[in-house]
């Protein structure tokens, strides 16, 4: 059974936002401003919720406001306590049936959306994406490619008329996580041991922003997650690029000998080289990305040096340890690091 939230939480923005997204009219977590199938489908048994129980509270309070004036106290009017109504067959029936009826509808509404959300089946040519949830970042691999980045979803736009929608399996390394990106889809819960998926198939190019959505630790907060729409052509360039293998350097560079020499390469992995580490994230092409740490700051040189010098300084109580370097080494290894596009 999979396990899917529609329940719409706090959500913490994402604080390292491309010029991109700022310029753009609609918040890139707005629930009310669909992008994606899914995400379309939600908005609407959101709206259909609001209009019912809106409606419901509107009769309710002027029906309250009624009462009050109609038989509201007037010192010179010398009544007495209006009439008492008792045993109201049709009163009754009212209050039962009519709500009844309106806990169906909903019900059916409700069954229907996650029916179409969770039944759906990947067409030909389909983009398969595992997603791996980690204390606290987020590990992407592609299907049918060697492909494997952090953070930074990229997927194609889906043209309605031929759609080509971006399927995902969803998995823990550790602990209950909850991927949530609100202008594509609801978010859905990664259970370890207990695969899930969902499916995404965005209608517009651009920016999105989202987030575990799921309390996972200290650094739940900071566990940001962007998805990038591209043209199917820039999709294409992009998987090319992250295929090949890190660009190669002096074996005997500082940066590179210092890298290599220290416990970075247990865990994180640098294809072409001896780092093989699968507890962090890939470096392969981490100068692609636009952010370090899950969004925790900007992918700049100065950031990236302060993040190897001090992951904590950025996000207090990450697994990533401090390795200790001197201001050469560090210099070097940033330096190194800044070669891996």
């Amino acid at each position: 059974m999979r396990i899917v939230r529609y329940a719409v939480p706090i959500f913490y923005a994402a604080r390292a936002v491309s010029a991109e997204s700022t310029r753009s009219p609609l918040s890139p977590t707005n629930i009310f401003a669909p992008a994606s199938t899914p995400a379309d489908a939600i908005s609407g048994l959101s709206f259909l919720v609001l209009t019912v129980t809106g409606a419901i509270f509107l009769a309710v309070f002027c029906l309250l406001l009624w009462a009050l004036v109609k038989f509201r106290e007037r010192p010179s009017s010398g009544r007495g306590e209006p009439a008492q109504v008792y045993g109201s067959t049709q009163i009754e029936l009212a209050w039962t049936v009519i709500p009844v009826l309106i806990v169906v509808v909903l019900f059916l509404a409700t069954v229907r959306v996650i029916a179409s959300v969770q039944n759906a089946t990947p067409p030909a040519g389909a983009v398969r994406v595992t997603v791996i949830g980690h204390q606290y970042w987020w590990e992407f691999r592609y299907a049918n490619s060697s492909v494997v980045t952090a953070n930074e979803l990229h997927v194609p736009v889906s043209d309605l008329a031929h759609p080509t929608p971006t399927f995902l399996t969803l998995l823990s390394a550790d602990t209950d996580h909850s991927f949530w990106v609100p202008r594509l889809a609801g978010k859905t819960d990664l259970i370890p041991n207990h695969p899930n998926s969902m499916w995404i198939d965005p209608h517009e190019t651009g920016l999105y922003l989202g987030q575990c959505s799921q309390y996972c630790g200290v650094q739940h907060a900071k566990m940001l997650l962007r998805v990038y729409v591209q043209t199917r052509e820039q999709f294409d360039h992009w998987i090319e690029q992250q295929s090949r293998p890190a660009v190669a350097s002096d074996p005997v560079d500082e940066g590179r000998r210092t890298f290599e020499s220290t416990a970075c390469v247990n865990c994180h992995s640098v294809s072409g080289t001896v780092a093989t580490g699968k507890f962090g994230p890939d470096l392969t092409h981490l100068m692609s990305r636009d952010t370090i740490g899950a969004g925790a700051t900007v992918n700049a040189p100065e950031n990236l040096r302060r993040w190897i010098q001090d992951p904590k300084a950025f996000k207090p109580g990450c697994l990533m340890p401090a390795m200790g370097l001197s201001d050469s080494q560090l210099d070097a290894v940033t330096a190194y690091l800044e070669t891996l596009r």
